[in-house]
């Protein structure tokens, strides 16, 4: 559907955005810097852009700062940051930021900022094209991307809101029911493909537990061919909530590795 590129210099970050976006069939580029962003950039048609603000090499907003200077600010960018001020996100959006999430960042907020930035990239496309087709017209001009929150008042994405994040809780505190990976008990050190008849019940409860989740969703993982979306489907759990688990249960989220085991 669309070329997206995730900058963000957190790899967990990076893996569940490529993840989500890639279920909703959008090819992702993922960069863990600005210097990998700008090659990237310069390598392939983006159509949009979610990029952190804190990187340590250059922060996202000199980034932005850098392509609207430089005329390649040709597709809409969203700003991503756990810690930046109104301020910071104001001044974003006068550069030319479509919009800015704040982490951690709820799914429908994610999906429902992607597709507005889609959808104004499409539809600038069809007037920036006759320019630049123009014998001897000048370079093309900066899109003036419209920011969703006016300058002054909260930026969307901002205030807590409906679904689940996106990363880790924010009281740094794992959810009820989560692996015991997440209370210091590596969840590696349980059986890797542990079935319902070898569950061992002389472990204590929490342990017990989290071998009958890891296996019952590897269970689903297989039989749904590693897909998210049938898996959230029929574990009846909300896709972020699924990713969050899988990765606090030590699961193997690498893409691909269960459409292998799965067999088509």
């Amino acid at each position: 559907m669309a070329e997206i590129l995730v900058v963000d210099d957190e790899i967990g970050i990076r893996e569940l955005l490529s993840e989500i976006l890639g279920d909703e069939g959008h090819s992702v580029l993922t960069a863990e810097n600005a210097r990998r962003a700008r090659e990237l950039r310069d390598e392939n048609h983006i159509d949009l852009v979610l990029l952190d603000i804190w990187m340590p090499d250059t922060d996202g907003v000199t980034l932005l700062k850098e392509w609207a200077v430089s005329g390649k600010l040709t597709m809409p960018v969203i700003m991503m940051s756990g810690h930046a001020t109104i301020d910071t996100a104001v001044e974003a959006t006068r550069i030319g930021a479509l919009d800015f999430l704040e982490k951690p960042i709820t799914m429908q907020k994610l999906l429902r900022a992607v597709e507005t930035g889609l959808q104004r990239g499409r539809a600038s496309a069809p007037a920036a094209a006759p320019a630049a087709g123009r014998a001897g017209a000048a370079a093309p001009t900066v899109t003036a991307w419209m920011p969703v929150s006016a300058p002054g008042q909260p930026v969307a994405g901002a205030a807590p809101g409906e679904g689940l994040p996106v990363d880790a809780p924010s009281n740094g505190e794992p959810a009820a029911g989560f692996g015991v990976a997440g209370r210091g008990v590596p969840a590696q050190s349980l059986a890797a493909s542990i079935t319902l008849r070898e569950l061992p019940l002389d472990m204590p409860l929490r342990e017990a537990r989290d071998a009958f989740e890891r296996a019952y969703f590897e269970h689903h993982l297989a039989r749904e061919n590693g897909s998210m979306t049938r898996v959230a489907e029929r574990t009846g759990l909300e896709r972020t909530h699924l990713y969050r688990k899988l990765k606090q249960l030590g699961i193997d989220l690498s893409r691909g590795v269960w459409r292998k085991q799965g067999g088509g």
